[in-house]
């Protein structure tokens, strides 16, 4: 069973910058996606970053110029290096993986609170 853990949320003021980090367990199968969602309370998900097999990393608009997803391969770890944050950046990050299956894997979640 594959399992994300979360860690790096937590509170800002505007202008500060955050750090999101995400391993994945238990995989047996290839992942091929790996990156970071978001959700505001009585909104959908929406994408952050996410780093396809292939090389490609894509960004939300919102987030470009501003955010880094990295990855740490031999550990399956990815980060979401965050800066210059805004109050609109306050959500719930959840951490997603892709396997070569085409199975969806999803953290827990975790808090970011940015204050104005």
């Amino acid at each position: 069973q594959v399992q994300l853990g979360e860690s790096g949320g937590g509170s800002v003021q505007a202008g500060g910058s955050l750090r999101l980090s995400c391993t994945s367990s238990g995989s047996a199968a290839r992942t091929i996606a790996m990156g970071w969602y978001r959700q505001v309370p009585g909104l959908q998900r929406e994408l952050v970053a996410i780093w396809t097999r292939g090389g490609n990393t894509n960004y939300a608009d919102s987030v470009k110029g501003r955010f880094t997803l990295f990855r740490e391969n031999a550990f399956n770890t990815v980060y979401l290096q965050m800066n210059n944050l805004t109050p609109e950046d306050t959500a719930v990050y959840y951490c997603n993986a892709r396997d070569e299956t085409a199975a969806d894997y999803w953290g827990k979640g975790t808090l970011v609170t940015v204050s104005s």
